[in-house]
């Protein structure tokens, strides 16, 4: 019995059909297949292609979500203390992140990874031992896979996946495009990260000799300082910067401040460094990098100054044997610390200020040096030849006073040769000024003060006063007296500023036979008979303490009025002579 020869013919078509189904999804797996590998190539190329590391992070994170076909994702960056040092999420908008509140630290299925940098792959992330939930707000998630990003030797950080789109599980293949797509970020990030070190670099160098250049060039090195100062808080990041001035015992002679509670941090002056934070930078010798200043045992000095602030570093600036001072940086609390590469180069840095603080004042040495030779020169020169023409012409018109036989003439004569005189004694006074080369660091001498008193009282006398000075004063006048000369001299050009109604003054200093003489004179309408004034009383009781007396001349008249103001250098409790 022959069958039906159609039905015979049908089986064949349908298992051709089959056949071609079957060959059909075939295609559409290596089609699937090749679009992910281009898809895969592409993303390598991308987060390539960056050197900025914040934008090649972020690169990699959509890339990893569009691979593995993810709803959310999340790159976190693994810090010096094993926790997430930065968390960078992607397919969570800025509101839904700032209702969920603050981000994840490395807790958890998070923490599972830093804690194993292994490959894992979860069909329901809550059933793992090591999930403990999600805070509020949090979207749901089940799928989850993760792998670490390790650059050389090193693991940066973790790729998160969550939530596979159509319910999904991540597979293998997931877990191998992952893995190869981290492969190539961990290149990616190590060849920003050298990118960034490069920059950095030089910008190190640009402040460098920006510095060394300003330095040398006679700008005023307060300024200089802060300019410096500025620069390297905005090259690391830092919230505060302080520059502590150190003297050669470890003292702490000021401080410059930029940034936050700048004002803190100011005009520290301390008899040593002890409790401070620079007293930690000099007992390294060198860098000490401190994760939180607020909190740290050694800083026991004003320790509110430092309320807020975590992460520092500070350096020396210079050695043992020529400090110049301590740089010290800060960051607020909730800030990351400063990373290694941030800091690798402030020693460096440092050296290369402290070399150029010392050339800066080898310079000012070198100036100041010149400055005193030219001052002996006028001096000589003032001595062999205006003196000495002077002199002859007084003796000229010394000899030439007996042949005049008008008075008036005479009289005049007579002033003009006391009017040489005078100025004789000024020009030495200046020549003895110009001789004297002050120490540095020492004490304002009197001349100089004298000088700076008379120029400061011009402003509220409206004219200059003049000033002669006679006689030893800078070496027989102790400090003590000489800080009374100076309130003298305050207080009587004061009184002729209120009182005197004057369009000359004169002040004279002098010392001869041990005794000091302070005379304050001018044109003025002079004192009204019985007149007494405040300020005559405070300078009669300084008088009085140091053993001497006060006369004033010129009461009642139109002429004038002339103070004397004279104390004992010798014998202070002494009689005057």
């Amino acid at each position: 019995m022959t069958g039906d020869p159609a039905e015979g013919s049908s089986l064949p078509r349908l298992r051709l059909d089959e056949l071609i189904d079957e060959l059909q999804v075939r295609i559409d797996e290596v089609r699937g297949t090749r679009d992910r590998l281009n898809g895969l190539l592409e993303a390598v190329m991308s987060v390539g292609r960056e050197l900025d590391l914040p934008q090649v992070l972020h690169g990699i994170v959509e890339a990893a979500v569009a691979l593995v076909d993810a709803q959310y994702g999340a790159l976190g960056v693994i810090g010096s203390d094993k926790k997430l040092a930065e968390f960078l999420p992607v397919g969570i908008s800025d509101e839904l992140r700032a209702r969920i509140g603050e981000l994840p630290s490395g807790h958890g299925i998070l923490g599972e990874l830093i804690r194993h940098p292994e490959p894992l792959r979860l069909s329901e992330l809550s059933e793992h031992p090591a999930s403990y939930g999600f805070p509020a707000h949090h979207p749901p998630m089940h799928s989850f896979l993760g792998v670490p990003i390790r650059v050389r030797d090193e693991v940066f950080g973790n790729l998160y996946m969550t939530e596979k789109r159509g319910g999904a599980e991540f597979d293998s293949e997931d877990e191998s495009v992952l893995s190869t797509l981290a492969v190539a970020a961990g290149i990616a990030i190590e060849n920003a990260r050298l990118y960034e070190e490069v920059r950095l670099r030089e910008r190190w160098l640009a402040v460098s000799a920006d510095f060394t250049s300003a330095l040398l060039s006679g700008s005023s090195e307060s300024q200089v300082l802060e300019g410096m100062l500025e620069r390297v808080k905005n090259i690391t990041s830092a919230d505060t910067g302080v520059f502590y001035l150190v003297g050669p015992s470890g003292d702490l002679r000021g401080s410059l401040a930029l940034g936050d509670d700048a004002r803190a941090h100011r005009g520290i002056v301390l008899p040593d460094a002890e409790g401070t934070l620079a007293a930690a930078a000099l007992a390294e010798d060198g860098l000490v990098v401190v994760p939180s200043v607020e909190a740290d045992e050694r800083i026991t000095v004003r320790t509110e100054r430092w309320d807020g602030f975590g992460p520092a570093v500070a350096v020396t600036v210079g050695t043992k044997e020529r400090l110049s001072g301590v740089l010290a940086l800060a960051r607020r609390r909730d800030r990351t610390p400063f990373a290694a590469p941030e800091v690798a180069a402030l020693p460096g840095f440092a050296s290369q200020a402290a070399l150029a603080l010392e050339l800066a004042e080898r310079r000012r040495d070198v100036e100041q040096m010149s400055l005193l030779a030219d001052h002996d020169r006028i001096a000589r020169d003032l001595h062999d030849l205006a003196i000495q023409r002077l002199f002859a012409i007084g003796m000229t018109l010394q000899s030439a006073q007996r042949f005049v036989e008008h008075p008036e003439a005479a009289e005049r004569l007579a002033r003009a040769i006391d009017d040489l005189d005078s100025t004789i004694k000024i020009i030495r006074s200046t020549i003895f000024g110009l001789r004297e080369h002050e120490a540095p660091g020492a004490a304002p001498r009197l001349r100089l003060r004298a000088v700076k008193a008379v120029d400061e009282a011009a402003g509220v006398l409206g004219f200059a006063p003049a000033l002669k000075l006679e006689g030893l004063i800078e070496t027989d006048v102790p400090l003590p007296v000489a800080d009374e000369v100076l309130a003298v001299i305050g207080e009587a050009l004061t009184n002729v500023a209120r009182h005197a109604r004057a369009t000359r003054a004169e002040v004279s200093i002098s010392v001869a036979e041990g005794v000091l003489t302070v005379s304050v004179s001018d044109d003025g309408i002079g004192l009204p008979d019985g007149g007494r004034r405040s300020g005559l009383r405070n300078l009669q009781e300084r008088a009085d303490r140091l053993g001497g007396e006060l006369s004033v001349s010129g009461r009642g008249t139109e002429r004038g009025t002339t103070l004397k103001w004279r104390v004992p250098l010798t014998n202070r409790a002494g009689p005057l002579p």
